[in-house]
């Protein structure tokens, strides 16, 4: 029952995303932004949630199950608020709103998923990540749909924001315990330094994630000529195959981590290479496949292990902190090699990010 209230939590924040990705140009022409104007709007987004995510790891400690279910609902608060603007200030303010609950949400479920298994001797992370590249999938095309029916931003996340709002009840009957337990200094420091080190190697995963769900349909369309509808299924693809990455992994519990150092390095580094240096579409859409199929399981097995003996939640909260600077440096970065090289080039060299995972094989020696 924890399991599945964990995954519909999940399933709700991959809703709101799905739904946001395909709404764009909709809230765009509804607030009357040039493109310049949606690109600052748009930073308000990891504005609001690095410090979200620093205070909250801070408050959530002992309170994950509460601190979830506050996050859940703040955040469904947040969701309708975007659709009701009408001006590119407004919606720079409410993305920072927007950014601060998603924030909050994402240390909130991480800590209450580490409590879950700490307490249940069960492995969480994989199924409850997997349940949001799922909601992804589904939620883009059924907005798409409904903008096509007529409905507007405001309508749509208005429905969103409900279903969130419903999944915070979820959150609130999750059976676990209270407080945290006395965590002994000795051995904090290097626990601190090897959770440093799990954020800094799932942040280049996550450069690479957020590449392929920004870039990749413009690539097949731009670079490679592929129809509409072709290059529109890039996202799916790899979100399908992110999706199989986290299920296979969970149901091969001898799948340690070390393992899938191993696998993201060589499939995500060479994955991304093969996206973007290929000649045909096809060929583009496999090597994003195989990104999303061995970088998938990667970052839930990072907070995981993270999550081991981690009493207070500090360990966990600070790895998904570390981690979210993908995130913000992945448009960045492939702007900038875009402009300095070209688009295609730009994703293959994000192959280089998957390197320090080879590394990381070699020396982890804890399986």
């Amino acid at each position: 029952m924890t399991l599945a209230r964990l995954v519909a939590v999940c399933a709700a924040w991959g809703v709101f995303w799905g739904s946001w990705s395909a709404l764009l140009p909709a809230v765009q022409a509804q607030v009357g932004a040039s493109d310049a104007d949606l690109g600052v709007a748009l930073a308000g987004v990891p504005a609001g949630a690095i410090p979200a995510m620093a205070l909250t790891s801070r408050l959530v400690r002992g309170r994950e199950r509460a601190a979830l279910a506050v996050t859940t609902v703040l955040f469904a608060v947040a969701v309708s608020l975007v659709g009701l603007v009408g001006s590119p200030l407004a919606l720079g303010l409410a993305l920072v709103g927007l950014g601060a609950t998603s924030g909050a949400f994402d240390i909130a479920l991480n800590t209450a998923t580490g409590r879950a298994e700490r307490e249940s001797g069960r492995r969480l992370f994989q199924p409850v990540h997997a349940a949001f590249p799922v909601a992804v999938i589904v939620a883009a095309p059924a907005t798409g749909l409904a903008r096509s029916l007529g409905y507007g931003p405001a309508q749509v996340l208005a429905v969103v924001a409900v279903l969130v709002l419903a999944c915070a009840a979820f959150a609130a009957g999750l059976a676990l315990g209270r407080g945290v337990q006395p965590v002994a200094e000795s051995g904090r420091h290097g626990a601190w330094r090897h959770a440093v080190v799990l954020g800094a190697l799932a942040a280049g995963a996550l450069v690479i994630e957020n590449s392929v769900e920004q870039w990749s349909v413009l690539l097949l369309e731009d670079h490679l000529a592929a129809p509409t509808l072709l290059a529109s299924a890039a996202p799916a693809v790899y979100m399908g195959a992110l999706t199989a990455g986290r299920l296979v992994a969970q149901a091969l519990p001898r799948l340690g981590l070390r393992t899938l150092y191993l696998v993201a390095g060589l499939g995500g580094g060479g994955g991304i290479a093969l996206a973007g240096l290929a000649p045909v579409a096809w060929l583009s859409l496999a090597g994003f496949g195989l990104t999303g199929l061995a970088l998938g399981p990667l970052v839930p097995a990072m907070l995981s292990r993270a999550a081991v003996g981690d009493e207070d939640g500090a360990l966990v909260s600070a790895v998904s902190t570390f981690s979210y600077a993908g995130f913000v440096a992945s448009p960045l970065l492939v702007a900038a090699l875009s402009a300095a090289f070209s688009l295609p080039v730009a994703l293959a060299l994000l192959g280089v990010l998957a390197v320090p995972l080879l590394g990381r094989y070699l020396t982890d020696r804890s399986g």
